[in-house]
């Protein structure tokens, strides 16, 4: 797989835990049905990394990774457009966590920020887990396993982006290299014609001696560009150009999502540990009953009182959910008294009834056919292991682990 595949190859994955919802649908899948027609996408229902932090409550796990699988394909993440697979039926996965833990030094998983955060964050839970601490280095292993080039992320996830490109630099460096190195670099130069085996050079010399970063990437920019060199020699370019050496795995890119913030049923961010959650598959009944108790501006003791919407949970949900014309009858009505809390949420659960149909349809054709769900995700996987076995190849080659 060359560095300009990798660049087009997206990996993603969620832990299961349930049922998603919207803050799920907004945050995350909605993005992935854009990124899936426009990249060669791997979505990955990642059950071992929900084994790091719920490894004793593992009753739920098979069916949460179903509800999980008929909430992404109710979405329109579609398996015709991307790869939808469960981590652990590609073995895969666990063999490069174990050669990549060989190479990672233990004091860099003790200080990425989640290792203490969550510590801190999940308690009654004995956390002082070998799985747990390596949990960052198993998502390396995931990204690094497919050569995913770009990882859609929030800013809060950054650090374990930066982890895995360290990884891919280490073991980059450890075992990139090859008898005659330089010798068949300056060869592949060669093939590049005189013109442009020059160029090459002296953006190479710019990077190099005064650590110029435009020349590094218009030199990148170069090599995919030269479709008569081998795999081979334009990797070795690639390593080349940064003074290391044939690039085996590729460092992933952090695509900075816009994932909008939904608020809960209690104004603070959407969460189903925080019991404020509105979910994919809410009934009717379920939605009316969760939209009713809400809170609302707590000026609005009597039905006569006026109130002010940006003070009210309700509003943020009008805001995502609701046209220009109900959102103008919203201000109106509260500031007024003219319209009542009940009014105003019976609109919202018109509005959010109306978002979730066509995605409840289909959920209950998939719920209908769960040996489909099961077929699809054995075919992702089947495709994912596809992937993964040429990485493998490449890796124990490297690592001497070869003995045919």
């Amino acid at each position: 797989m060359s560095l300009n595949d990798s660049e087009r190859r997206v990996l993603s994955g969620m832990r299961p835990s349930g049922r998603l919802h919207l803050g799920h649908y907004h945050g995350v899948l909605k993005n992935w049905v854009r990124l899936q027609h426009e990249y060669d996408c791997f979505f990955c229902i990642v059950d071992w990394h929900a084994l790091t932090t719920e490894y004793a409550e593992v009753g739920q796990l098979s069916q949460h990774v179903m509800d999980m699988a008929v909430d992404w394909l109710s979405a329109g993440v579609s398996p015709s457009s991307a790869t939808l697979f469960v981590q652990s039926q590609v073995p895969e996965h666990a063999e490069l966590h174990l050669l990549l833990s060989m190479i990672c030094p233990l004091s860099w998983l003790e200080r990425v920020p989640s290792y203490k955060e969550q510590q801190d964050g999940q308690s009654g839970k004995d956390l002082s887990t070998y799985g747990f601490l390596g949990y960052p280095l198993l998502q390396a292993a995931d990204i690094l396993l497919y050569r995913a080039g770009q990882v859609p992320v929030g800013a809060d996830q950054l650090p374990h982006i930066e982890f895995a490109r360290e990884v891919a630099r280490r073991f980059n460096h450890l075992y990139g290299s090859e008898p005659d190195f330089e010798v068949k670099a300056e060869a592949a130069i060669g093939k590049l014609g005189k013109k442009l085996g020059k160029l090459y050079s002296n953006l190479r010399k710019a990077y190099q001696e005064q650590g110029d970063a435009q020349a590094l990437e218009t030199a990148r920019a170069l090599l995919k560009e030269q479709s008569t060199l081998t795999l081979g020699d334009q990797e070795r370019l690639f390593g080349y150009l940064e003074g290391g050496g044939k690039v085996i795995l590729a460092e992933p890119q952090p695509i900075l999502a816009e994932f909008s913030r939904v608020p809960g049923l209690d104004g603070q961010k959407m969460a189903k540990s925080s019991g404020n959650a509105i979910f994919l598959r809410d009934s009717d009944a379920e939605l009316e009953e969760k939209l009713r108790r809400m809170p609302t501006d707590p000026a609005r003791v009597h039905r006569d009182d006026p109130g002010e919407p940006q003070r009210c949970p309700v509003w943020s949900l009008h805001q995502l959910y609701s046209s220009d014309e109900q959102l103008h009858w919203v201000i109106e009505g509260c500031r007024s008294a003219s319209i009542g809390c009940l009014d105003c949420k019976s609109r919202l659960c018109s509005s959010l009834q109306s978002e979730l149909a066509p995605l409840q349809r289909r959920a209950i054709d998939y719920e209908d056919s769960p040996d489909l769900v099961r077929s699809i995700l054995a075919e992702g996987a089947e495709r994912a292991r596809d992937e993964a076995r040429d990485t493998l190849a490449e890796v124990r080659m490297a690592m001497g682990l070869n003995y045919r």
